[in-house]
């Protein structure tokens, strides 16, 4: 197998989850908050990629379910990161929910 096949296959797969590694630890040893909404960026960025037509690794499902499923979790994971420590945003959030 040549070094072209090999890196097409990976794709940027690797870069994903070195980003997901790093911002893991953040959430460990630094920050929760952050840390979170940096996991929520690097799915983002792998939707993003998946969207731009990289395959390899990253390519689990279709074009257009992994980008949609990417860009949920990313969006919710930050979502999610930046309510953590704000009272006022939860309620604002709950509210909407509530209908």
């Amino acid at each position: 197998m040549s070094r072209e096949n090999e890196r097409e296959r990976w794709g940027p797969f690797p870069l994903i989850v070195a980003g997901a590694v790093v911002t893991v630890l953040v959430i460990l040893l630094v920050d929760p908050r952050w840390g979170g909404f940096a996991l929520g960026g690097v799915l983002m960025v792998a939707a993003a990629l998946r969207f731009a037509g990289f395959d390899g690794q990253l390519a689990v499902r279709d074009r257009k379910t992994d980008v949609i499923t990417l860009t949920a979790f990313g969006f919710l994971m930050a979502l999610t990161s930046l309510a953590l420590y704000n009272n006022a945003f939860k309620a604002w959030l709950l509210s909407l929910l509530a209908g």
